[in-house]
């Protein structure tokens, strides 16, 4: 059975499906079930429950959702389920219970969260329910029953300071709410690994104290510099390097834990250049807030009015240094870009990346030291066309060795549709990665225009020039103004499927398709 009956009598009182194939609860999907009283059903493939999916069951008692794979439950769902006293979620794959989860379920008496994915839950999620608000007053009095049984066991609890309140709460339990298994243990960190919450003391969260211990480096050329940032944060925070506002990429970073709140990062700078010299910054954030420190280095010049000399030969204007490059991976904002380089010493060969809008005079650049053949982008503007470029340090870039490439219209339409818009855009762009006038598609193009832009870069590649004619009338600078059917338009007959992409333009650049 791939889904719910529609021809179910409308006066049953119990409906049992298990160990089928239903993957979702759709809206409505008992609604002609009006005298439904018992609702099982266990060992299926839920994964989506749809926020109705429970409406006209306001005789619902009983419902009983083992053994699925639901990730999440939209808990108002249960405002059409007023008389419901039992709820079994156990062994599905819940890892978030929201602070006004049991607000609507004021009668139930059994509650079953064991076998799932909970990590970090807020004593309020119990503080909001109407029954634990209810505990203090005579219940029988006013016709519920004595006890309310919950069940919490073997969920991968992660003991820090999130988890305080929580543990205090499981501690205060006494009836009439019962625990089904009251040892509930924790699975992290490391410190507290399988130890029972009545066995540790949890400290309240605070936000990262970054300090240095020293603040101002002078090195010689040649030198190798280790900067240390020590930070103290609970829970744990994530640290970024910065130099001249732009995260420090190229230099190796390694972290290690002085104590259970503690932890120093270490940046370290091999063989120091002049263009070293400068205000690095050590930034560290948790949940709660986020803190800096700054280290200043300094590189003594035997000569300070001479121009800074280059960590590489500079190359003539007549040398082509040949730099392979490609668009690795892309994801709603961003991609992450890689390249090849021949160069006779590539231990000591330094890059830049030259990155910013198309149409932006000033570029934002980014050097990167040696060995290192990635950068990644994050946070890109929708509808913005942008070019980023490698080159070897302190070259402008050249022909072949920039990218340029549109990103999709609307954010939240790429988050829906997932990857394909995107894809798209790129590939395309990737495809004909040619300095000026290149061809893309738009992201409401259709999939064949992807087929055709494979096809007009593996003609170029062949014949090793610019396409020029009536291809030309879908150019990024057009992109408003020309349909899908002219940025895709061409007098050859279209490949019927897409490939991998032979051959490599003149310009030093290769685009891989995967």
């Amino acid at each position: 059975m791939g889904h719910i009956p529609e021809d179910i009598p409308h006066d049953l009182r119990k409906v049992r499906i298990e160990n089928c194939h239903l993957t979702e609860l759709p809206q409505g999907a008992f609604s002609k079930v009006s005298a439904l009283e018992f609702l099982w059903l266990n060992f299926n493939e839920i994964t989506l429950m749809n926020i109705k999916s429970l409406e006209g069951l306001a005789n619902l008692t009983e419902l009983r959702l083992q053994g699925n794979k639901l990730t999440s439950v939209p808990w108002t769902a249960f405002q059409d389920t007023p008389k419901l006293k039992i709820l079994d979620l156990k062994h599905n794959r819940l890892d978030v219970l929201p602070e006004h989860a049991l607000r609507n379920l004021p009668v139930l008496t059994y509650l079953d969260l064991s076998v799932n994915h909970l990590s970090v839950i807020s004593k309020d999620v119990f503080i909001n329910w109407p029954l634990y608000q209810a505990a203090g007053r005579a219940w029988e009095k006013e016709g519920l029953v004595s006890n309310v049984v919950i069940a919490l066991h073997d969920n991968p609890w992660l003991c820090d300071c999130r988890l305080k309140g929580f543990v205090e709460f499981i501690r205060t339990i006494s009836t009439p709410i019962i625990l089904m298994n009251s040892y509930l243990k924790c699975s992290g960190p490391v410190s507290k690994a399988d130890k029972f919450f009545h066995e540790i003391q949890l400290k309240t969260c605070m936000q990262p104290v970054a300090s240095a211990p020293e603040t101002n480096i002078t090195l010689p050329l040649g030198a190798n510099a280790t900067l240390t940032c020590l930070v103290k944060a609970r829970p744990g925070p994530t640290i970024q390097w910065m130099y001249s506002l732009k995260i420090k990429r190229g230099f190796s970073v390694t972290e290690t834990h002085i104590d259970a709140e503690t932890v120093a990062s270490h940046l370290v700078i091999p063989s120091l250049h002049l263009t070293d010299r400068g205000l690095y910054t050590c930034m560290a954030n948790n949940f709660i807030g986020n803190s800096s420190v700054s280290i200043m280095v300094d590189v003594p010049s035997s000569n300070s009015s001479a121009p800074l000399p280059p960590p590489v030969r500079m190359l003539s204007s007549g040398d082509n240094a040949f730099i392979e490059m490609r668009i690795a991976k892309q994801t709603v904002y961003g991609i992450t870009l890689e390249w090849y380089a021949a160069t006779d010493n590539p231990s000591e060969t330094w890059f830049t990346i030259h990155f910013g809008k198309y149409d932006s005079p000033k570029k934002e650049t980014i050097y990167i030291g040696p060995g290192i053949n990635s950068y990644s982008v994050s946070d890109l503007l929708p509808v913005t066309k942008y070019e980023v470029c490698v080159t070897l340090k302190n070259h402008p870039p050249r022909d072949g060795q920039c990218i340029v490439f549109v990103t999709g219209s609307d954010i939240s339409e790429l988050e829906q549709r997932e990857r394909l818009i995107h894809i798209i855009v790129i590939v395309c762009a990737m495809v004909l990665a040619v300095p000026a006038g290149m061809y893309a598609c738009t992201t409401e193009a259709r999939f064949n225009c992807v087929e055709r832009c494979v096809d007009l870069w593996r003609r170029r590649s062949r014949h090793g020039g610019n396409l020029q004619g009536t291809e030309r009338q879908g150019t990024f600078d057009s992109l408003q103004a020309t349909s899908e059917e002219g940025l895709c338009k061409d007098s050859e007959e279209k490949p019927k499927t897409m490939g991998k992409a032979e051959g490599r333009p003149k310009g030093g650049s290769a685009a891989h398709l995967y």
